[in-house]
């Protein structure tokens, strides 16, 4: 397994360009959040001395289950992919709806969650995304998120829904960004979770329950999904998208141990 670090939720006092340069040196890759706003040549030049980045968002705004939402989604996309070209980076991350600055959904859902129509229009909406993906050699993922804590009304949030809309586009240019925090808070069950999807995944993200910090400040048995992973030969990216609690560098420490046999 190659590990990475989310730069948004560490090393916050410095600045980004610096934070992915200390990540790199210690030995991860890095995630991305909104690429808007960052200095990408500084962060591609960053690729010479050794930084690789494993994620970023792979949309602007928009949403998967209405026809404007859907259209604003693509459009993004396709600037998202020209940035992602520049950084060398591997995976778009999108969601079911856009999320603005609290992370609450910019087209929520009822209490009776997503409509049959809106699930059909959200593959429809999948299945050119992975065309998109295929054509620029990138790959999508679409990320599960708990809405009991972090995003409450997104629709096709937990793992359950982003599986079955995965397997019905059933393209290798979109995968499931696996998020066992979001997973833990919603659903839990998380090494039978991982059994069941990793045939999907195209990243898997960790952070402790509740807090959102590293392995080990929580509920969650980290080593045990991780023991999970190597028994199943998953040799893709475990990232940890998560808040240090304590020292940043000893966190990263923290992740490091949970997910090396």
């Amino acid at each position: 397994m190659r590990l990475a670090v989310c730069a948004e939720m560490v090393m916050l006092d410095v600045p980004f360009e610096q934070r992915v340069r200390r990540i790199t040196e210690l030995g991860f890759g890095t995630v991305l959040w909104d690429w808007c706003g960052k200095d990408l040549g500084a962060l591609a030049a960053l690729r010479e001395r050794g930084a690789w980045y494993s994620s970023m968002t792979g949309y602007l705004e928009g949403a998967l289950a209405d026809d404007d939402g859907a259209a604003r989604l693509l459009a993004t996309a396709r600037q998202s992919l020209r940035a992602a070209e520049q950084l060398g980076v591997e995976r778009l991350n999108v969601h079911g709806t856009g999320l603005d600055g609290d992370g609450l959904p910019v087209v929520p859902v009822g209490p009776g969650g997503a409509t049959p129509t809106m699930w059909l229009r959200a593959v429809r909406t999948l299945e050119a995304l992975a065309a998109l993906g295929e054509e620029h050699g990138r790959v999508f993922v679409l990320e599960n998120l708990n809405t009991a804590v972090d995003h409450p009304g997104v629709p096709f949030a937990r793992a359950a829904d982003t599986i079955a809309l995965v397997e019905a586009v059933a393209s290798p240019f979109l995968r499931l960004n696996l998020d066992l925090y979001h997973a833990q808070i919603g659903e839990g069950n998380l090494v039978q979770l991982v059994e069941r999807a990793l045939p999907l995944v195209g990243e898997v993200q960790v952070a402790d329950v509740p807090g959102r910090c590293q392995p080990g400040t929580g509920e969650v048995h980290y080593p045990a999904v991780a023991a999970a992973l190597h028994r199943l030969g998953y040799d893709g990216v475990v990232a940890l998208e998560a808040f240090a609690r304590g020292d940043d560098e000893a966190a990263l420490e923290d992740f490091r141990r949970a997910f090396t046999p």
